[in-house]
């Protein structure tokens, strides 16, 4: 019974790649024929901020934990925590 409850709950789960598929092409709907720029960079900060955010709030703020969650040496953890104002 429960084993059943579970594979429901994982079946109505939409993976990571196809919301960013769907916010990509609701993007690109909206621009009205307009040529966007620095796409990636947009992309790439929209996804990056909660995640760096989420492995902080799950390590509870221990950078060394997070770098190695994350798979970046604590440096790089630093310069992206204050480019996106996680950290001072």
């Amino acid at each position: 019974m429960a084993q059943n409850k579970i594979k429901k709950l994982n079946s109505n789960k939409k993976p990571l790649c196809k919301h960013t598929e769907d916010a990509l092409d609701q993007y690109f709907a909206t621009l009205n024929g307009d040529r966007p720029g620095e796409l990636y960079d947009l992309v790439i900060g929209e996804v990056e901020r909660p995640l760096f955010k989420a492995v902080m709030d799950f390590t509870h703020g221990n950078q060394s934990q997070a770098a190695g969650i994350l798979g970046i040496n604590r440096g790089t953890l630093r310069k992206k925590l204050r480019t996106y104002s996680i950290i001072q």
